[in-house]
């Protein structure tokens, strides 16, 4: 709804204002700004998705600062179909990073660094909040919070980078099976919560192991006959709607079921780079028009800030941001500790390029916010807030790591 003072400036216009017109208007208004963004990405050394997200973060301020709404969501419901496809599209495109020949040479890699982050970032943050006397929840929360990383953060400022070493290939390789671990350590944070605090510690594991299970099942569902109908539909359009029907079915069905859409797209793409020899087309024909949706996810990622709850926790926000930068870089450094240098050129900083943070993160703390209603204001804030961020320094930090 339009505020009362723009109402009276254009009242006198022969203008029909309807929530799907203005929708349509702002799409445009946002794609516009991604082709700023690329300017700007071009001239200097901030990558267009750190861009992209400030000029979330100035949407948000004139939404909500200058017209006064106090809702911070864009697009009405818009936005959540328009962030799960982009998802979506990423999993399924890393999907194509766990073929059988490149796990031969990466898989003991991407498996000892992403353990390794998992585990040794999900224990600092924890440990460091119980030590500075956060109660119980809110360090477990936000520790099982720290280990999910953004997908599209990482792969997209990799793929800018246009680097194709080992380094690059661990990178992605890892985020394809972050929410994997994500989901798992998450769900099994939530149950011992449960158990100690609610008793409802099987419900929350049962939930865990459906949004698993169910992920695999429904991608491999989708991905072999995919894999069967890759290549022998003629490339052009017949091999766009094809890709184009299973980014829908996967976002659709995920959402349905209640699954992890990120698990089962990537399950779905690797079954298709592993059975099809035509596997190809489908992924080049996601890689054509995947952008734009990149564009709504990373704009409406710095829109959902909430501006005027940005001072609750930042104490707390501050702390948790520092410790999980800590436990990222700590995790890296002990996997290259352990990793056969003659073997692969692994920086030690590498944990750092798993920094960015998005939608699963958000999820997440809404999860935990529900079960624990009473922590709900200062989860979500500090949460949010340090999404943000973390959306706007990661793209840095992964530029560095390779540059390393």
């Amino acid at each position: 709804m339009l505020p009362d003072t723009l109402n009276g400036l254009i009242q006198w216009l022969p203008l029909e204002f309807s929530a799907t017109t203005l929708n349509m208007a702002l799409m445009g208004v946002i794609l516009s700004f991604s082709i700023l963004a690329d300017t700007l990405a071009s001239r200097t050394r901030i990558p267009r998705i750190s861009i992209l997200v400030l000029v979330g973060v100035a949407i948000a301020f004139v939404q909500q600062v200058v017209f006064g709404v106090q809702d911070p969501r864009l697009l009405d419901g818009l936005g959540e179909p328009l962030i799960s496809l982009a998802l979506v599209m990423v999993a399924f495109l890393l999907g194509n990073e766990l073929t059988v020949d490149r796990l031969r040479s990466t898989g003991s890699l991407i498996l000892l660094v992403s353990l390794s982050v998992v585990i040794i970032s999900g224990t600092v943050v924890g440990t460091g909040l119980l030590i500075l006397g956060f109660p119980v929840v809110i360090a477990v929360a936000l520790a099982a919070v720290s280990v999910a990383t953004d997908p599209a953060a990482v792969s997209e400022s990799v793929r800018a980078s246009g680097d194709k070493r080992v380094r690059a290939r661990v990178l992605l390789g890892i985020v394809a099976i972050d929410d994997a671990w994500g989901i798992l350590v998450f769900g099994l944070s939530m149950a011992v919560l449960g158990s100690i605090v609610g008793g409802e510690g099987d419900h929350a594991l049962l939930d865990a192991g459906w949004e698993l299970g169910g992920a695999v099942l429904l991608g491999t569902l989708i991905g072999l006959p995919a894999s069967w109908l890759t290549g022998r539909l003629k490339p052009g359009e017949p091999t766009q709607v094809e890709a184009i029907a299973l980014i829908l079915l996967l976002a659709g069905l995920s959402s349905l079921l209640g699954v992890s859409a990120l698990l089962s797209s990537m399950v779905a793409g690797t079954l298709v780079a592993n059975l099809s020899f035509h596997h190809t087309r489908s992924f080049r024909e996601i890689e054509h028009i995947q952008w734009p949706f990149l564009v709504f996810f990373f704009v409406l990622s710095g829109a959902s800030i909430d501006l005027y709850n940005l001072g609750d926790a930042l104490w707390l926000t501050l702390l948790y941001v520092l410790l999980r930068l800590a436990g990222r870089a700590l995790g890296g450094a002990v996997a290259v500790f352990f990793t056969d240098t003659s073997r692969a050129d692994l920086p030690r900083n590498i944990g750092l390029a798993l920094t960015p943070q998005a939608g699963v993160a958000i999820g997440m703390a809404l999860l935990a916010a529900e079960q624990f209603p009473e922590y709900r204001d200062t989860l979500l804030a500090v949460v949010v807030t340090s999404t943000i961020l973390f959306e706007l320094i990661g793209p840095l930090l992964v530029r560095r790591v390779l540059a390393s």
